[in-house]
């Protein structure tokens, strides 16, 4: 989700910081590249090792890193590297600090330099939370455009109960998340998208497939997220990934698994986009042992697979539906009447005779077409921008209703 953001951590010195331990891998394993920078007395509660180990880079906490050998860390470079400073724990001291432009330590300097966004998380107990200064100094750096991660209620160090927890680490992104990619009519829209292969099963050994991999209902889920929708993520056999803790994954083998999980999520969805492969035909017949070779020829009798864009669009409200149609020929005919026949508001066309389309590449090319008649030609792009284009469309097409 955060692929190419660089985000600086400033932790203070606060027993919370061992939350920060766990806010960094969160980031790490969302694919941000992730700097983190210690003040002198948070040494006490957390290790630079253990933040080195999984931020993959080191730990700065001093403007001279080794002084024998005079190494200057630069402070306004690594300002300028972040594209978002969270600073996770900030003590009372910190945000005072931070409020009055007092700088005597590292994290400080940074945090003055940076051009960034600046998100930040206090953490103290609850009778200094509630202290009018530190109040006044949460409000100062609200009118300074930082971006207040707001204490949570519960039990305190002190043994107290009250306002002055840090957030989680899981709230801390889902912050991050909201304030990298900007609201669009889709945030907060339940998105249901469909992707890769279904298998057909003819003995335990044997299948019919086809040759999706999944790539481009993924991307599209992933840029889904970027946008703040809440994805459900039905996929056939595939090996592509995603950050389970924002999607619904729900994975499914057969057509008919895949009928199935859709019938279940469509009342609750405001969004259908079906990029899914799905197989037309499956065995009249599952054989339970391997199917042995023979004399002669082997007939296999199929029947056709339940359709799931026809029984969805039957049970249609509200819903926006998106189809997808891969064709050889006579393409644009094919793709209108498939919008037709299906009651889609919209269909995303490829063509197998497009270079670059298609299954199993990292690019995809596509025409879009809706039901008002409107067709969008695109260029070749990788499936993650073909997926920014699509949804792209999408909001334009709420805005529009």
């Amino acid at each position: 989700m955060f692929q190419n953001k660089r985000i600086l951590v400033g932790i203070s010195a606060s027993i919370a910081a061992y939350k920060s331990v766990f806010l960094v891998r969160l980031l790490k394993k969302h694919g941000a590249e992730v700097k983190v920078i210690l003040t002198p007395s948070a040494h006490d509660f957390v290790t630079p090792l253990s933040l080195a180990t999984l931020s993959g880079n080191p730990v700065h906490s001093e403007f001279t890193e080794n002084k024998e050998a005079g190494t200057w860390t630069n402070h306004v470079e690594l300002g300028l590297w972040a594209d978002v400073m969270i600073i996770a724990p900030a003590t009372a001291n910190t945000l005072s600090k931070m409020a009055n432009g007092e700088v005597d330590n590292f994290l400080l300097a940074c945090y003055l330099s940076a051009k960034c966004p600046v998100m930040f998380a206090p953490a103290m107990d609850r009778d200094m939370f509630l202290h009018p200064s530190t109040q006044e100094n949460i409000a100062t750096l609200q009118k300074f455009k930082n971006v207040l991660i707001p204490s949570e209620d519960g039990f305190l160090a002190s043994g107290l109960h009250g306002q002055g927890r840090m957030a989680e680490p899981e709230t801390i992104v889902e912050k991050l998340r909201t304030l990298l990619f900007p609201d669009s009519p889709l945030k907060g829209k339940r998105v249901m998208i469909t992707a890769g292969p279904t298998f057909e099963a003819i003995d335990p050994v044997r299948f019919i497939g086809n040759r999706s991999t999944g790539r481009m209902g993924f991307a599209i889920a992933r840029e889904a997220l970027k946008l703040g929708c809440e994805v459900t993520l039905i996929t056939g056999p595939s090996h592509e990934t995603i950050d389970a803790d924002f999607v619904n994954l729900i994975r499914v083998e057969s057509a008919q698994d895949m009928f199935e999980a859709c019938v279940s999520n469509f009342d609750e969805s405001d969004v259908l986009i079906m990029s899914a492969a799905v197989a037309d035909y499956t065995p009249v017949h599952y054989s339970n042992d391997k199917i042995k070779k023979k004399d002669g020829d082997l007939s296999i009798e199929l029947k056709r697979t339940q359709d799931i864009l026809a029984s969805l669009s039957a049970k249609k409200t509200n819903q926006i539906m998106v189809g997808f149609a891969l064709e050889t020929n006579n393409e644009l005919e094919n793709a209108k009447s498939k919008l037709e026949r299906k009651g889609l508001d919209m269909i995303v066309l490829n063509s197998l005779n497009d270079q670059g389309a298609g299954f199993g590449g990292q690019s995809n090319k596509i025409t879009l077409l809706d039901k008002h008649n409107n067709i969008l030609n695109f260029e070749l792009k990788s499936k993650s921008e073909v997926a920014k284009d699509i949804l792209t469309q999408i909001n334009r097409y709420y805005e529009a209703r």
